[in-house]
């Protein structure tokens, strides 16, 4: 069995379509389906099946696949560690982060660090709580921002970096727009622009709004801060979002006052595989990130 069979065969898997895998390849498409061929003849199963113009993985072809892509994953990892063993400066870092954490932090901290490091890459990935954990775990990120941090998971460490206050964000002519601070339980008669269902923000909103003794009136849902923001400035309701979503980045803001009671806080935390090694570079990160927000790591709380 040849490493090159591996990799034509996860192709082929991935497009269904030998002449697809071919060209994606740049191989010829006879060299491809010979390769496969000889692959089916050494484990004596048939690992593809006609389907129409597609080939289909069989049943035993699904569960070869599926170790194959682990294996061929971890050799690529540990080729990468071997460069960035000869050269750690050089290597690139995966990281995820929720949308929320992208108008500000990310930048800051990527400038920051390049500016010691200037040859490390960085490859991005955007996603909500469930999706952070599940590329943190199945090796598609090094390292995650999140929010709230996971106080129990069996499969992921990290550390707490940050606590945020959540502010009020009010129309321009809302009655409390120019309060320095507001008790929550004086919006509990307007109606609310929360995150939708899945975004960690909402239940941390909603929570709250329980704790000040009312249930949020939902005027709309949005997705993403800049549409929250927008909602609110346009006069749809209020919310709540972290000091972090205030930055302006259109010309139509909304009003945003602190809350004195209860305080509305977020725990935003950086999270890696438990059971997993960082690469020397994303190590490299982690720390510097530990020291940027202040912090010790042997000093930190832990998942």
């Amino acid at each position: 069995m040849e490493l090159r069979q591996l990799h034509y065969f996860l192709k082929v898997a991935q497009k269904e379509h030998v002449t697809q895998a071919a060209e994606e390849l740049h191989v010829a498409q006879s060299a491809v389906s010979r390769q496969i061929h000889q692959l089916e003849e050494e484990l004596g199963v048939d690992l593809f099946m006609q389907k129409g113009r597609n080939l289909q993985l069989t049943a035993v072809g699904q569960l070869f696949c599926k170790r194959i892509e682990g294996i061929l994953k971890d050799l690529d990892k540990a080729v990468g560690e071997v460069h960035e063993f000869l050269d750690p400066e050089h290597g690139e870092i995966r990281i995820g982060f929720p949308h929320s954490l992208g108008i500000h932090l990310i930048p800051s901290v990527v400038a920051a660090f390049r500016q010691r490091y200037p040859n490390v890459k960085f490859r991005f990935k955007q996603g909500m709580f469930p999706t952070l954990i599940r590329d943190v775990l199945s090796g598609e990120v090094d390292l995650a921002f999140i929010s709230p941090f996971p106080e129990k998971h069996d499969q992921v460490d990290g550390d707490i970096v940050l606590t945020e206050e959540l502010h009020a964000i009010l129309p321009p002519n809302h009655p409390l727009a120019g309060e320095e601070t507001i008790a929550l339980e004086q919006l509990k008669d307007d109606k609310f622009v929360l995150f939708s269902k899945g975004y960690s923000l909402r239940p941390i909103v909603w929570h709250a709004c329980l704790e000040a003794g009312f249930t949020p009136k939902i005027a709309f849902e949005g997705e993403e801060t800049d549409t929250i923001r927008g909602l609110v400035a346009a006069g749809m309701g209020v919310s709540l979002l972290p000091e972090m979503a205030l930055f302006q980045t259109n010309p139509l803001q909304p009003a945003h006052v602190a809350i004195s009671h209860p305080k509305v806080t977020r725990t935003i935390g950086l999270i890696h595989r438990a059971d997993d090694k960082l690469p020397l570079v994303a190590q490299s990160f982690r720390s510097f990130l530990l020291h940027y927000f202040g912090l010790q790591q042997n000093n930190t709380p832990s998942v």
